[in-house]
């Protein structure tokens, strides 16, 4: 659900001179000396020094990563083609099967935060095939690679300290903290500064946990999009407030129809069954 930004040079300068992080990026002297920079800054916002070595212990610049970021290509796909493509029947039907296994923990999660089970399941299934797919990087090298880039240096220096920040709470440690190339982690694919935020813990185990949990995933999800202003019992079709609050979710039209579309189709599906 990473929404990409771009900073003009002079934004980066005035970054650099401003003192807002002490890590210059690209720093001349290299990417350890940066590292290290970026341990004296997490230490001045209070996170632990125990988290600091825990989770930038041994951390390396990935150019795989930086390759990645510069391949990405525009969004094409019609909204016909993706849905066609992501909305298979096999989602269909695991979507449903687990609407039916997780219908007691989707009903509270619906009553607490407003949001339709559906919604839920069908960004579940969207994002990771269900927790499938998560992807294997690791994410503190990740952030910390697109931080040192100069790129969007801001956004990804305060995703790397957000990413100590979960260290230290103890949701994750940083081996377990693998994901997509960008930072994505968990099963609805949170950055690490949402996950900081919106992170749930639902089913009382003493920690947030997007990777194994799906009752924290299902309510951490909810809990991001009443966040950003869901609606109950509204409508989420193009045009209506709720699609509005799916597009903070994803910035792409196309998808956020077809979170929506995935979405109907697993309602029709439901009723469908009751009525038999």
């Amino acid at each position: 659900m990473l929404t990409f930004m771009r900073f003009s040079a002079a934004a980066a300068l005035l970054l650099s001179t401003s003192g807002a992080f002490a890590a210059t990026c690209r720093d001349p002297a290299g990417f350890d000396k940066w590292l290290g920079d970026i341990r004296n800054e997490a230490a001045a916002q209070g996170i632990s020094l125990e988290a600091i070595r825990a989770g930038l212990s041994g951390v390396t610049f990935d150019p795989s990563v930086i390759g990645k970021d510069r391949g990405q290509g525009v969004f094409k796909q019609s909204f016909e083609q993706f849905s066609g493509r992501m909305v298979s029947p096999y989602r269909l039907r695991m979507g449903a099967s687990l609407l039916k296994k997780h219908a007691g923990i989707l009903s509270r999660i619906e009553d607490r935060y407003g949001v339709p089970a559906e919604i839920l399941v069908a960004i579940w299934g969207l994002e990771s095939d269900f927790g499938a797919v998560k992807g294997n990087m690791a994410t503190i090298r990740s952030v910390a690679t697109l931080a040192y880039d100069c790129r969007r240096t801001e956004m990804f220096q305060a995703q790397l300290f957000d990413a100590l920040r979960i260290v230290q709470h103890g949701d994750l440690t940083p081996g377990e903290m693998r994901g997509a190339w960008a930072g994505e982690l968990g099963q609805t694919q949170f950055m690490p500064s949402s996950y900081v935020k919106y992170a749930v813990d639902f089913d009382s185990d003493g920690r947030a946990d997007l990777l194994r949990s799906p009752a924290d995933v299902l309510a951490s999800t909810a809990n991001y999009l009443k966040s950003h202003g869901w609606q109950r019992g509204a409508d989420w079709s193009p045009g209506a407030p709720n699609f509005e609050t799916l597009r903070e979710w994803n910035k792409s039209t196309v998808y956020s129809r077809t979170v929506g579309y995935f979405a109907s189709r697993l309602t029709q599906g439901r009723e469908a069954r009751v009525g038999q």
